[in-house]
């Protein structure tokens, strides 16, 4: 004989009454799922896990007060908000250094944070320019490092202002398309 599995509902009313067999029931089933919804929006799993344990730490706190219809929809509804509080939170107490000292009109500023983000990024953009084949590479380099026109890129390689579009195009699909998660982890960065 099969023991029937109680629903959530049934689970989410004995919790309310103070049953924390309930509560570790509903945490077990959900934990996971919890964890890979903040997952895909801040991969660091210290944070994650801090941002599902939270969750359910205030469900069981205000197990009493809450007015929940539908269970698994209000945690996940939950961890979303509570990550977007996390990025929001991170970006007020910016981890920058600003020093700035007024010496009649000499301004020293430390960008340190910034400065260290930005080369990241430009060595991430580097080991993906290298995947490129060599030809598109090198159109690449001479449009967007040294600023040439298609046309004198066409004239220097004396290929045709079609191809050099066409090979730029190559080249900056391959490039948001192999750094976009990058930027997204950039992003949540103070």
């Amino acid at each position: 004989m099969s023991e029937k599995v109680p629903s959530d509902e049934i689970l989410l009313n004995l919790m309310k009454a103070g049953d924390l067999d309930s509560f570790n029931i509903l945490f077990e089933r959900y934990w996971e799922k919890l964890f890979t919804t903040v997952f895909s929006i801040c991969p660091d799993t210290e944070v994650c896990s801090e941002i599902v344990h939270d969750i359910f730490l205030n469900l069981w706190l205000k197990r009493d007060k809450l007015q929940i219809e539908y269970f698994k929809g209000y945690i996940t509804a939950s961890a979303r908000y509570q990550v977007y509080r996390y990025v929001k939170s991170i970006k007020k107490k910016s981890i920058e250094y600003r020093d700035e000292l007024d010496y009649g009109n000499l301004v020293a500023v430390n960008d340190g944070e910034s400065n260290i983000r930005y080369r990241e990024l430009e060595k991430k953009v580097e080991e993906e320019l290298e995947v490129l084949p060599s030809r598109c590479r090198e159109i690449f380099t001479l449009s967007r490092m040294q600023q040439l026109s298609n046309d004198e890129i066409a004239a220097r390689l004396d290929i045709s202002k079609r191809t050099v579009e066409n090979q730029l195009t190559y080249a900056l699909r391959h490039l948001r398309i192999s750094i976009r998660h990058f930027m997204i982890f950039l992003f949540f960065l103070p």
